[in-house]
């Protein structure tokens, strides 16, 4: 603690900044030649389009559960066959259905497809929180605003991505690659649909680079004037277990220690006072250090250095439940299953389902196991694992990627956009053992109040971010996959 206080007014600092200082590469400058396609686009009249389509979209019920992301692919498909472009609706369940379309490369195939991915399912509202004329499934257009369930989580993204398609074929933009919208069912829950792609679809597919939801453009979110956008590059892994208390059901009037329910509260207890390890991911590093480039000043200087985000950011980073969940292995408890019959008896078996998302690199098991030590600490407590997906990542040395930046942040000294980590899952982890780059980024800027609402009351988009965000998506796409 003493050499961490010398360091921050002593020689030390430039020291452990002169040796570990990030190499910030800039993207790749794309061929001037291209710019032809995105100039060749009335982008007023696209906008205006794009947000007539979302709120036609936001209209589609496809709540999940139960889904019915048929009715989203059949909307896809018919705003598809008006422009010509061919789809295939793919359904894991009746009613659960993911559509796929493409546009074929002109010439020689230079590289792999880029996928353009969403999914179609939203999760549910409570109507009676939104306001009267601004309902879940209303699309409507209010205040600057699209409003509706999904706005943001992610039809917003969906219809950035099918109107890009419409584009493309519109503006009959040659092509050194396929390019391919890949709309699917069931990611809030089971991932259902993607599922079915990667296990008897993912031949045709084969996905070279895909854009998926991910981070969202965030104003203040590291220096207060500054916008930062988080390219997800990396994703935590999913490890949802049930712990298990059993013991002698009994009378409720007399409290016993080795009831399964007190059983089961010393376990979540143990659970709860774990302290886990922060583990800072590249990708992090990378944008702290991007951010502080822009940023400047002590700050910046410190934030550039991976040595001193070590000795002076890890404590900020663990004391903010976003930032810690992105450095730390996490377990939580997300509810609680009974065979109580009635207040007074207690039941001879109880369980908490518990929530744990695993850095990716980590090993799954060092966790389980883990876990599994609290649980045996407790006699009569044991661990039944319910679902476990290892978390993935991807390298940002990509065309694309530096495609995504440069639009991003073009014409913006006030904004970065860098590779992040989320805390979160996704189908991109699907796609990446498939041999795909996956990046996640939905293209609006919003603030604080409006991420709020995702999954929340009163979701909705800006509309002037649904315009930017189609600019920015179709000249990232022409950059990565067109020919001049």
């Amino acid at each position: 603690m003493r050499a961490r206080r010398l360091a921050v007014g002593g020689g030390l600092v430039l020291g452990l900044l002169s040796s570990s200082c990030a190499t910030l590469r800039p993207p790749r400058p794309a061929d001037p030649a291209l710019a032809k396609h995105a100039g060749a686009v009335d982008w007023r009249e696209a906008g205006d389009e794009t947000v007539a389509l979302l709120s036609d979209y936001l209209r589609v019920d496809t709540r999940n559960p139960p889904g019915n992301e048929t009715e989203g692919a059949r909307f896809f498909a018919q705003r598809l066959e008006k422009e010509g472009i061919a789809s295939t609706v793919h359904e894991f369940a009746p009613g659960r259905g993911s559509l796929i379309a493409r546009l074929e490369a002109t010439g020689p195939k230079e590289d792999k497809p880029l996928c353009l991915l969403s999914h179609l399912d939203v999760v549910p509202a409570e109507d009676a929180e939104w306001p009267a004329d601004a309902q879940p499934l209303s699309g409507v257009v209010k205040d600057g605003f699209v409003w509706g369930r999904g706005a943001l989580d992610m039809k917003g993204m969906g219809a950035l991505e099918l109107m890009t398609l419409a584009l493309l074929k519109r503006g009959a933009v040659p092509l050194r690659r396929d390019v391919i919208l890949i709309a699917v069912a069931d990611e809030e829950v089971h991932n259902g649909g993607m599922h079915l792609l990667v296990d008897t679809l993912w031949k045709d597919l084969d996905c070279g680079v895909l854009i998926n939801e991910g981070g969202v453009g965030l104003k203040g979110l590291l220096f207060e004037k500054q916008t930062v956008y988080p390219i997800t590059v990396a994703e935590k892994g999913t490890l949802w277990l049930k712990l298990v208390a059993q013991g002698e059901a009994g009378h409720g009037s007399t409290p016993v220690p080795t009831r399964a329910p007190a059983r089961l509260a010393r376990a979540v207890a143990k659970l709860f006072a774990r302290d886990p390890r922060p583990r800072i991911h590249p990708a992090l590093y990378e944008l702290l250090a991007r951010a502080g480039a822009n940023g400047g000043g002590l700050t910046g200087l410190i934030l550039q250095s991976r040595a001193l985000v070590d000795a002076f950011a890890t404590g900020r980073l663990m004391s903010r439940p976003p930032t810690r969940a992105a450095v730390t292995n996490t377990c939580q408890v997300t509810g609680y299953e009974g065979k109580g019959s009635a207040p007074n008896v207690i039941p001879s078996e109880v369980a908490a389902i518990v929530d744990c998302r695993v850095l990716p690199g980590w090993p799954m098991d060092a966790v389980l196991d883990e876990v599994k030590a609290i649980a045996a600490s407790e006699e009569g407590v044991h661990v039944e694992v319910l679902q476990r997906e290892p978390g993935t990542e991807s390298s940002w040395d990509d065309a694309f990627f530096d495609a995504l930046v440069r639009h991003l942040t073009e014409g913006r000294a006030d904004a970065v956009a860098a590779p992040a980590i989320s805390p979160g899952f996704t189908d991109s982890n699907l796609a990446r053992p498939k041999g795909a780059k996956a990046y996640g980024i939905v293209p609006f800027e919003i603030d604080a109040e409006l991420l709020g609402t995702m999954h929340g009351k009163n979701e909705r988009v800006p509309v002037a971010q649904v315009r930017r965000g189609l600019e920015v998506l179709f000249r990232s796409v022409v950059d990565a996959a067109a020919r001049p």
